[in-house]
């Protein structure tokens, strides 16, 4: 009972007694008693409703709490069906990994039994290791291939010549001249080595797995970083001298096909460059991007230009020579990437003055495959400034 159906109750109760009262003693009236027993006809009825109303409230809510419970009980079923299957993934590939050591000739050698393919999820947590850290390859467009090669067909960005006009009924014209630009690509294979101990191998599950990934995951991280920069250096550098310059690189070389999609790229040593520039009224011109206090932007000129900042281990600063890479990296470079990590294992070999069998070490060997192409020379300026370093 709620709180209207008690005071509607204490209502009726208080006009039964009233109606009683009009048919007792000498102040009888009959027909007093009948309205107020017509009011308490009319209170019953409401009281009646609001019951209802309220039992129905309360089988809703009834309801509202089963099928809360039963979406809570799915929610956490679900969580230990993601964690079971985590679990399964991390114990397969550590499985994996250790059979793969196992099924190595120990007179012959790693043969192609000792190989073995990285499963999709494995490789999918190599990928978010790698994101986790400064990446050249995020600056650049990158597609998926099955094949070990091919081509595409494409048009630059100044190539779009748009439709023609059409009279009504008319026949439609080609839509100018186009020129179609061809691009061929062909994946290269990268590979690298590390020693592990057998007491790694005989360590937990869940070790292996963070051990093969997160070394996975920096080997492939630095092999496109390696790969984006020898692309970039395939556009003659350019002396850009000081801020003047970087504005004439957005202005004029990039101009407006490039100037708004483009970005600064430069490391520890252009940052600590451009954070002393003012302008006429002594204001710095970089400053935090309003959007991300961990982001640079540079005002440069009418312009706002992000800044994207990389250590100088990852760019390196040649000597006083800053690297000042300007443009729209993403339009110019195009990368390609074939799916499928591949590990071998070797108790025999012997590399670069380690050996595996004299050690008691095993040499587990990765190899992806990859390709990178200059896509459009226009979309930026590989420049630098020569500063002074303190």
């Amino acid at each position: 009972m709620n709180k209207k159906m008690r005071e509607i109750l204490a209502k009726i109760e208080a006009k039964q007694k009233l109606a009683k009262g009009y048919t007792e003693g000498e102040n009888k009236d009959y027909k007093k008693a009948q309205e107020i027993l017509d009011e308490i006809k009319t209170l019953k009825e409401e009281y009646e409703i609001e019951k209802r109303l309220f039992e129905e409230e309360k089988e809703l809510n009834k309801l509202s709490e089963e099928d809360t419970k039963e979406i809570t009980k799915k929610i956490e079923d679900k969580k230990e069906e993601a964690e079971e299957k985590k679990v399964s993934i991390t114990s397969k590939f550590a499985k994996a990994v250790r059979n793969m050591i196992k099924a190595v000739d120990l007179n012959e050698g790693a043969g192609a039994s000792g190989g073995y393919t990285v499963p999709e999820e494995i490789e999918t947590k190599v990928q978010k290791l790698r994101e986790a850290k400064e990446s050249l390859r995020d600056l650049i467009t990158v597609k998926p291939v099955k094949t070990f090669s091919g081509q595409e067909t494409y048009k630059k960005r100044g190539e779009v010549t748009g439709f023609s006009s059409v009279e009504e009924g008319g026949k439609i014209p080609k839509a100018g001249k186009p020129e179609f630009s061809r691009l061929s690509w062909k994946v290269t294979k990268y590979g690298g080595y590390v020693p592990i101990t057998d007491e790694l191998i005989e360590d937990s599950d869940e070790n292996i797995e963070n051990f093969v990934t997160e070394w996975l995951a920096d080997e492939d991280r630095v092999t496109w970083n390696k790969l984006v920069l020898a692309t970039v250096a395939k556009n003659s550098e350019t002396d850009l001298k000081d801020l003047d310059g970087i504005k004439n690189a957005l202005n004029i070389t990039l101009g407006s096909l490039f100037k708004a999609t483009s970005v600064i790229v430069t490391n520890d040593d252009g940052v600590n460059y451009l954070d002393t520039l003012k302008d006429q009224n002594g204001r710095y011109l970089l400053n935090p991007d309003p959007t991300d206090s961990a982001k640079f932007q540079l005002r440069v000129g009418a312009n706002v230009v992000p800044v994207k900042a990389f250590s100088n281990e990852t760019l390196k600063s040649k000597e006083n020579k800053v690297p000042f890479i300007i443009g729209d990296l993403k339009e110019g470079i195009k990368g390609f990437e074939r799916k499928g990590i591949e590990l071998l294992a070797s108790k025999t070999a012997s590399v670069e003055g380690l050996n595996a069998f004299e050690e008691d070490l095993t040499l587990i060997r990765g190899i992806e495959r990859e390709d990178i192409q200059l896509r459009d020379a226009k979309a930026f300026v590989n420049g630098y400034i020569t500063v002074e370093k303190p």
